[in-house]
């Protein structure tokens, strides 16, 4: 999607970039400088050379790209990017200034990697500078500053934040509330959210239940496993927005192997407790 692309160009909006396609212009390679398009702040000289500019740093890395879309987006840097991309997701014992990251999860498109409070989470800090792009949901506003914090790092790869990508879509709610909307099913952690991990982490931390451990893990690697599905879902009903939308679909991932599994009694035995 980046080479139909516009938006990225200084005095190019939306509406603008839309104006371009419709007068023929549907990839960079198709620009020509007398387009019958009023432009009100670049020069068609200037974004000609931006567009060169472009076609390099399309070789380089997302950086380029990233620093100039706006968060909503941010999706067209997936396709291009897709073989550096990392789907993120933490949980921790609470919101205030003294909870601590319990858990976190990695995927990048074909294996799934865990990161367990008072066993390897320091790995962490060196596995993240594999991936140049990083996707969330909310991220902006929770996990990358927690991580940040935690770690005493700063996070400076491209970022994709599904919350403002899907809410642009029509879906809000959470990342539970917009996998529903979309489809998408928990079975058996179905109900499970953020609360319910801390209690997961508690009764690990306090009764050494390795099962609650796991399920917690399960639950982890789901929130991050959706990501991708999101992510496709909405760079796909984005595209067909588009003249050229049909060309650009993505086919939906296949789930991966995930080595972890909610332990239903343990589920069962907190939904009791918190009834």
């Amino acid at each position: 999607m980046l080479t139909h692309s516009f938006i990225h160009l200084p005095g190019i909006g939306a509406k603008t970039e839309e104006k371009i396609w419709q007068a023929g212009c549907h990839q960079w390679q198709q620009w020509q400088e007398n387009l019958p398009v009023r432009l009100t702040n670049s020069s068609p000289a200037e974004l000609s050379r931006l567009l060169q500019i472009s076609a390099g740093e399309l070789e380089k890395g997302p950086e380029f790209f990233s620093k100039r879309l706006p968060a909503n987006e941010q999706w067209r840097l997936f396709p291009h990017f897709r073989e550096r991309t990392a789907f993120l997701d933490i949980e921790t014992t609470g919101l205030g200034a003294g909870a601590e990251i319990t858990t976190i999860a990695l995927y990048d498109g074909s294996r799934v990697l865990c990161y367990i409070n008072g066993r390897n989470l320091d790995d962490f800090a060196e596995d993240i500078w594999k991936y140049e792009i990083l996707v969330t949901y909310n991220g902006k506003g929770f996990d990358i500053p927690f991580l940040e914090r935690w770690f005493r790092i700063k996070l400076t790869q491209a970022h994709i934040d599904l919350r403002y990508i899907l809410a642009k879509l029509g879906f809000k709610g959470g990342l539970k509330g917009c996998e529903k909307q979309l489809g998408i099913h928990r079975g058996a952690l179905d109900g499970v959210d953020g609360y319910f991990a801390v209690l997961l982490w508690q009764d690990y931390a306090q009764n050494h239940n390795e099962k609650a451990l796991e399920t917690l893990l399960a639950y982890n690697i789901e929130d991050t496993v959706n990501l991708e599905r999101l992510l496709i879902e909405a760079h796909n009903r984005n595209v067909l927005l588009t003249p050229f939308g049909e060309e650009l679909l993505l086919p939906l991932p296949k789930a991966p192997q995930i080595l972890y599994h909610p332990d239903l009694d343990t589920v069962e035995n907190l939904r009791q407790r918190i009834r």
